[in-house]
C-alpha cells in the first residue's frame, strides 16, 4: 500500500508581519551548488581574467577600477543571457546566484554599478 507524504503543518503567518531585515541567507549552507551561475563560477580562472582587466584599467589614468570580477563577470552575464545594460543590473540585483557568481559574499540589493559603465567599458576595451 502506498503512503502518501502529507505537507508540513506551518501555521498561517500573516505577510504582514514578516519583514525583510530578518530575511537572511548563507550562500554556502542554501544555495544549490548545480546552479549553473555557481558550478560556471567555479571553473572561470578568475585571477587571471581580472589581471587582464586590471592591467587594462590603469588606475593611474584616473579613479581606481571597480572590482575587476565584478565588471568581467556581469559582461558574462550580460552577453550570456542577452540582456540590455539596465536589464543586467537589475538581475543581477534581483539573483542570489548571479551575485555568488560575482563573488559577493552574500546578497545585497544594491546594483554593483551603474548601468552607463557598460558603455565607457566598451570604450576602453575597444
Amino acid at each position: 500500500m502506498l503512503r502518501k507524504t502529507r505537507a508540513l503543518r506551518v501555521p498561517y503567518q500573516s505577510p504582514n508581519q514578516l519583514t525583510i531585515d530578518g530575511f537572511e541567507t548563507s550562500f554556502i549552507k542554501e544555495m544549490d551548488r548545480n546552479n549553473r551561475w555557481v558550478r560556471m563560477s567555479e571553473r572561470i580562472p578568475w585571477g587571471e581574467l581580472v589581471a587582464v582587466y586590471n592591467r587594462k584599467m590603469n588606475a593611474d589614468q584616473g579613479r581606481p577600477p571597480l572590482n575587476g570580477r565584478i565588471v568581467l563577470g556581469a559582461m558574462i552575464i550580460k552577453h550570456l543571457c542577452n540582456f540590455s545594460d539596465r536589464e543586467t543590473i537589475e538581475h543581477i540585483k534581483e539573483n542570489i546566484y548571479m551575485q555568488y557568481f560575482l563573488g559577493y559574499t552574500g546578497f545585497s540589493s544594491k546594483p554593483p554599478f551603474d548601468a552607463s559603465l557598460f558603455v565607457e567599458i566598451r570604450l576602453d576595451w575597444v
